[in-house]
């Protein structure tokens, strides 16, 4: 994997593990030459994993539309900030630029990011892996709200089982990064 799309929060939350894992991860991924793209912003947990994969040496590339520039939101010292005019722009161009997406903790934004990509997945419109990374049991609400709709039947278990949900930076990159090598597809919608 050359590059990473990670989603997660423009603030920093209640909790300082937050912070910590936001910098592990900009870290991580440096370390293990994988480039980060991210949505380009200076604040919260997106200035903490764009500060730390810099500081470790890594690419970052930011992609920020320009109305959220004129708001003095972007990183000024990333690898490459890349401005476009919309946020759906902005997610296409994300897209584009990486092999793989995750979601670190994060809001309402992160969830409509991880959520697009990965029904993008489930059509059809890419092939590139999704991931959660349920660091401290993050996501695992949210994994038991999607098994509960899985029960209904209206999300497929095989839909349930292609998102990669890892517990660490490393364990969810050697899922992502398998996924990539045997060219997992997921299951189409009927």
């Amino acid at each position: 994997m050359r590059r990473l799309a990670v989603f997660l929060a423009s603030s920093h939350g209640n909790d300082p593990a937050y912070a910590a894992l936001a910098a592990a991860v900009g870290t991580g991924l440096a370390e293990r030459g994988v480039g980060l793209v991210y949505g380009g912003g200076r604040s919260g947990l997106m200035g903490v994993v764009a500060d730390a994969a810099l500081k470790a040496g890594g690419e970052v590339i930011g992609v920020m539309p320009r109305d959220l520039i004129a708001r003095e939101w972007a990183h000024e010292g990333l690898t490459e900030l890349v401005i476009c005019e919309t946020m759906h722009e902005r997610k296409a161009l994300m897209a584009d630029r990486a092999d793989a997406f995750a979601a670190l903790p994060g809001g309402l934004g992160t969830l409509e990011e991880i959520f697009e990509v990965w029904s993008w997945r489930q059509l059809g419109l890419h092939a590139k892996p999704v991931g959660l990374l349920d660091a401290g049991g993050f996501w695992t609400p949210l994994l038991d709200a999607l098994r509960g709709i899985a029960d209904t039947g209206l999300l497929s278990a095989r839909t349930l089982d292609d998102l990669a949900v890892a517990g660490d930076l490393a364990g969810l990159l050697e899922v992502l990064d398998a996924r990539i090598r045997e060219g997992y597809q997921p299951a189409r919608p009927r």
